[in-house]
């Protein structure tokens, strides 16, 4: 339908959802407003028109970060369009996040790059070349 806007919201299991949020903040740039739960327990992360659920599980309980995300080609939890990548690799570089492959430019036509978050998650940020 003409002028319908989507939205999507990866959902994310953490075993720590106040020092995830918290890194999102600090290394990332995303802002949150309020946590869920007593003890905290839900907290969602924004930047932008980006949203990331951050759900508090048990210490015991295996995260499932994308267990692919190492082989040749790539695999991401969540692939987040962006303006600018190579502005925004380089505030990342500056805050230390983890860059798990540097930028380049892909042949599907976008210029991207990965990052690794605090809990194992990749997160790839790029824009369209066209």
């Amino acid at each position: 339908m003409a002028g319908e806007r989507w939205a999507i919201a990866p959902y994310f299991l953490v075993h720590d959802v106040v020092s995830t949020a918290n890194w999102y903040r600090d290394v990332l740039g995303f802002r949150y407003e309020r946590f869920w739960g007593e003890p905290p327990s839900f907290c969602m992360v924004k930047r932008g028109e980006i949203v990331i659920m951050l759900a508090q599980v048990d210490a015991s309980t295996p995260l499932r970060p994308n267990n692919l995300a190492s082989r040749e080609g790539g695999a991401w939890d969540a692939y987040v369009w962006v303006h600018d990548a190579d502005a925004l690799h380089s505030e990342f570089k500056s805050k230390g996040a983890k860059i798990a492959r540097d930028l380049c430019t892909q042949p599907y036509g976008c210029r991207d790059f990965d990052v690794l978050d605090c809990n194992g998650y990749r997160l790839c940020f790029g824009h369209n070349l066209a």
